[in-house]
């Protein structure tokens, strides 16, 4: 069977490979289809279409964004875009600013800790946007942890000691802008919500009557119980079903693209039932219209 993975990121995020070289690995794995997912933003994109033409592989355009529901942070995919996206183009580069005076508040109270890292060596780890991984990395350099996830743990984590809050979009502005760019949306690592039983249900059918096209059922750190759960779950909601190996390259070496820690399967069936769910703006447009009464044939004027 002809096997894909829609999550993955480049240097143009926290990932450690380029967008080609990335693009090039799934060929090496013989995958027919990818997904760039980088964090909140665009930029590996070109690159990654580029090597796909160039190399046979199938390369979707998408995004990972962090949103925000009430309290909790949600991992929101958008698959699907266009060459040239417009309003998302524009939303992702003031998060991204807001993101390069996040990483400041961060520096300072770590500094106040007694651990000094200057912005340029954070900056100069990263290819692409600027995040915690790379100050995680500069910590590492500079002696100040001796492994990533102590950064986290210690530090840079939601319970970490130099933690600063992300600015996000809330979840039904994220999916309404990822809509209107013609992109499918998708529920990521749906495990990372805590959630289950009824609970699950309710959270998730909010996020469906928001706009949510589908689940990533199929995911690296999915146990077997858990797939089951939410594949019954895309089910019940009338979603569609997504899979990726949140592939980082060397960040996360156990986890290899295409299948994850060894036993994660994507079909490209997956692809074809995603392609045909994609929501196209026109096809937005005349839905909400028809919802409003004002679609041509009920109102010619």
């Amino acid at each position: 069977m002809a096997l894909i993975d829609l999550h993955t990121h480049s240097t143009a995020s926290d990932g450690t490979l380029s967008p080609a070289d990335l693009v090039a690995e799934a060929a090496r794995e013989g995958l027919a289809a990818v997904a760039l997912t980088d964090h909140d933003t665009l930029a590996g994109l070109p690159e990654a279409r580029q090597a796909g033409e160039r190399l046979g592989i199938d390369v979707i355009a998408g995004v990972e964004l962090s949103v925000a529901d009430g309290d909790r942070s949600v991992h929101l995919l958008g698959l699907f875009l266009p060459d040239r996206p417009g309003p998302l183009a524009e939303a992702l580069a003031d998060l991204r600013e807001k993101r390069h005076g996040r990483n400041r508040r961060i520096l300072e109270k770590l500094k106040t800790l007694g651990i000094a890292i200057p912005y340029e060596a954070v900056t100069a780890l990263a290819g692409g946007t600027v995040g915690r991984p790379h100050i995680a990395r500069a910590m590492l350099d500079a002696g100040a942890a001796t492994s990533l996830k102590e950064a986290f743990t210690r530090y840079l984590g939601i319970h970490g000691r130099a933690y600063v809050p992300k600015d996000k979009l809330a979840l039904p502005e994220a999916i309404a802008l990822l809509h209107a760019e013609g992109a499918l949306t998708s529920l990521a690592h749906p495990y990372m919500l805590g959630l289950g039983g009824t609970a699950l249900i309710e959270t998730a059918k909010r996020y469906r009557d928001a706009g949510l096209d589908a689940v990533e059922a199929l995911y690296t750190e999915h146990s077997q119980a858990q797939t089951l759960e939410y594949l019954a779950l895309a089910r019940r909601l009338g979603l569609a079903v997504s899979g990726g190996s949140d592939f980082h390259g060397a960040v996360k070496p156990e986890v290899k693209l295409g299948r994850g820690r060894g036993g994660l399967r994507v079909d490209i069936a997956v692809l074809d039932v995603l392609r045909a769910r994609r929501i196209r703006p026109r096809d937005q447009e005349r839905s909400a219209c028809r919802e409003k009464g004002l679609d041509r044939q009920s109102n010619p004027i």
